[in-house]
This record gives structure tokens, sequence and C-alpha cells, in this order.
């Protein structure tokens, strides 16, 4: 399924590679032989390039560059400065399903990215919805089967109320009078209870009343349209007739993140006999102790030589945590693993790696290690952790990894991140700002992540 919602973007990715090539391995967006716009560092299609996709695949521009953009949030195309090239899920298409699976679940999690929210709607509103979005998607997962839109408009309704109750802000819609029962959210209704008498309480459902109003009546429902109708244009969800149902990939999607499915341990005798690639996401879940037992056993089975080399090869691929755990199963190997880790110098992906790991092989303290790199390297790989915690860990993880920026603020930090052009930069800051627990950074990191992909300032 996930194959057959990505296959457009897919064909316009694959005919890029092959129209636009202007390199061993990159595509101009912007056109090629001046037929372009000038130099795009956005990864947009230029006019002349669209039309002529058009032509070559009997589509229209609009739909050409509907597919260029799915192909960018899914990670087909990737955009390196003026050019962009084929993404390792697009080389994987035919023989990885599970990069497919990954690329859709990229492209699930963009959601709010990939349909044009209203433009007569305010901005904080909307990101109140993307932000209450999670829970009206769990209840679509529990429900199993359609549900009335207005029944997912009540729940988006209470959700936002206790959004920004939470805040202590005034609510949109109908306001009580003066006389009117103080709105409480379902949460504040639980802690005051031990203090309050029952029949003093106000309820979740009077709350609900006096806050909101009627449902269609609200601000909130042309919105909640078009979070359904986003979340439909990616394949979340179907959605008509009045009512949404979560389809098999958005029901397993949301499973997987209501569970916090990480990568699962093999077994001792298993690593030892796996790919490199396999052994590192064995290895994933251990302790450090145990992990470097497992890396000694795998290295001890095979000459060094050809270990290193396909260590190497497994960090080249395109989940962040496997270059992680490469470098860390390479300091096990030590000194014969230098020359070609020197050699990884010259590869941009793995540059700040293995800086890090000549350093520390020459002698620095790990705490100094990071001072071998660039600002701009330091950024790319926090960049590039960021993405592996957000493909393999939890959110709070993810949180706590914003503190380790050097950075001393989030703005100085996205205005670096936004600059350095690492390929997962709007996947990160959407799944940043989706764990923030804080609304108004989460606001921020959000904004960042949409002028990233539209190229805006």
């Amino acid at each position: 399924m996930a194959r057959a919602r990505l296959a457009d973007a897919a064909r316009v990715a694959r005919w890029a590679d092959t129209a636009l090539r202007t390199g061993p391995a990159s595509v101009r967006p912007d056109g090629v032989n001046g037929a372009g716009a000038g130099s795009d560092t956005t990864g947009t299609l230029s006019d002349a390039s669209a039309e002529r996709a058009a032509a070559d695949l009997g589509l229209n521009s609009a739909q050409v560059r509907a597919d260029w953009d799915t192909a960018r949030l899914a990670g087909l195309v990737e955009v390196h400065g003026g050019s962009a090239r084929p993404g390792w899920r697009l080389r994987a298409w035919h023989r990885d399903d599970s990069a497919v699976l990954r690329g859709w679940v990229a492209l699930f999690d963009a959601w709010s990215l990939a349909y044009p929210e209203p433009a007569d709607r305010e901005p904080a509103a909307v990101a109140e919805v993307v932000s209450a979005m999670p829970q009206v998607l769990s209840f679509l997962q529990l429900s199993a089967g359609p549900v009335p839109v207005e029944q997912l408009l009540d729940l988006l309704e209470q959700r936002v109320t206790e959004l920004r109750t939470e805040r202590c802000e005034v609510p949109y819609g109908p306001q009580p009078g003066p006389d009117a029962a103080v709105p409480v959210p379902d949460a504040a209704v639980a802690v005051s209870d031990a203090a309050v008498p029952a029949s003093e309480a106000v309820t979740p459902a009077s709350a609900e009343t006096a806050d909101i109003g009627d449902g269609d009546a609200t601000p909130l429902a042309p919105l909640l349209d078009w979070a359904l109708r986003a979340l439909a244009s990616v394949g979340a969800l179907t959605y008509g007739d009045g009512q949404a149902t979560l389809t098999p990939l958005g029901s397993w999607a949301v499973w997987v993140k209501l569970e916090q499915i990480c990568v699962a341990a093999q077994s001792p005798a298993g690593n030892i006999e796996v790919s490199a690639e396999d052994m590192l996401r064995g290895c994933a879940q251990l302790r450090p102790n145990a992990a470097r037992a497992e890396y000694r056993a795998w290295l001890a089975a095979r000459p060094v030589g050809s270990a290193v080399a396909e260590i190497l090869d497994a960090a080249r691929g395109e989940d962040a945590l496997l270059r992680g755990l490469a470098f860390e199963a390479l300091r096990v190997v030590g000194a014969p693993a230098e020359p070609d880790v020197r050699a990884a110098v010259d590869e941009p992906t793995l540059r700040p790696y293995a800086l890090l790991w000549l350093a520390e092989h020459d002698g620095a303290d790990a705490e100094d290690a990071h001072e071998a790199l660039t600002r701009e390297e330091a950024t790319w790989l926090w960049v590039d952790t960021a993405a592996a915690v957000a493909d393999h860990g939890e959110a709070p993880l993810l949180v706590r990894h914003l503190e380790s920026a050097m950075q001393p603020t989030v703005p100085a930090l996205l205005e670096e991140v936004r600059a350095v052009g690492h390929p997962r930069t709007v996947q990160v800051l959407v799944a940043l700002a989706a764990a923030h627990p804080d609304p108004a950074l989460a606001k921020a990191v959000r904004r960042a992540a949409f002028q990233v992909h539209t190229g805006g300032s």
C-alpha cells in the first residue's frame, strides 16, 4: 500500500534523475542549460522543468509539482545546495520494502505540510489543531472503523480547549457570561476533585458547552476539515460522507507511534552470523558494554579489512542510527580501522563521525572531541542524530536532544539548522514540533519546518 501511495512521486523522482541529471549523482531542480529560472536552493522545480516533466509523463504541471513535493517529503529526493539527488529510499525502491514504508511514514509525519492550510485562518489556531490531531488519530485507531466527523469535532474542541486552558488563554467561540461556569479540562477536574465537593465541580461536558458552543459554528470545524483532507492526501485515512476512517497504513502508523516500537535486539548467536547492518540494528537496544561485546564477537568472525568496509557501507545508508552505531563498532576495531576512517572524512555524510573518531583515536577526550568539528559540521551532526532519535527513539529523547545543541537559543539553532542543508531537516523539525510540550516553541519549530519545506525566509 505504501508503494502504491508513493508510486507517482517515485515516477517523477526517477524522471528527474534521468532527464535533469547534471552530475554523477545529482539533478538540478531549476533545470539545465539555462532552461530553469535561475539557481534555486529550495529544491522546487522551475516552470520549465515542470512543463517538461508534464510533457514526458503525460501529466499536467500541477500534478508534477505535487508529486515532486511528495517525493521530497518522503525522502525519495534529497536537496543539497542548488541540486537535488535521488534519496536512498528511491535507490532501494525495488529491493527494499522497508525503505518504501519508511518513506511513507516520513510523509505521514509531515501531513500538515503536504496539503495547503486555509489561508484565512489564524496561524495560532492552525498550530493548535496540529498539536491536537494525535489525540484524534488515536481515537480513530481505537475505534477501528468509521467515525462521524461531528464526534471528531467534539474531541478536537475538547483537546484544543485543554491546550488553551493550560496556557491560561481566553478560548475562541462564544464566551460565558459573568454567572456561567468556568470551563475546566478533564485533567483539571481530576486534580481538583479532591479539594472541591462533587456538587460544585465543573464537568468536562459543561466546560465544553460553555467554552465552544455548537459544532459547525466553531472556527475549528474548517480546520478539522483541512486536517482530515491533509491526512487523506497522504493515505492515512479516508474522508467523505461525513465520516473518517483510518486506512490500514494509517492504523499501523498510529499504532507504532502509540506503542513506541523500537528495534529489538537479536540474540548473540544471530548477531554473529548476520550482515553488518543487521548486526548494528540488533545491537541498537543493548547497553554499551553488551553492544561492545557483540561488536567484538562479530568482528572476530571476519577479516578486519572486509569487516571495516562492511560497517562503513552500512553507515552510508539512509538510517542515521546506523551511522552512530557503525562508528561505535569501529571504536572497538581501533587502529586497523584508521585508514578507512580517514578516507571517510571526504564523504559529507560520514565526515563529522569520522572526525570525531579520529580525534578520539589521536588521544582527545570524548568530551573535547567535538572541538574537531566546525560549527556547521556540528550542526549537521546534531540534525543527523536527531533523525536517528526521531526514527527509533521516544518523544522525550528528542526533546532532551534539543538541549544538547551548542546554540544558546532555539531561534539561533533553527537558523543554523536551516542553513546546514541536511536532507532530513524537515522531518526532524516536524518530529520535534510534535514531541515538544511547549506550544510556543513547538509552533516556532513547526514554522521553521514549513520555511525549509517551502524555501521561505
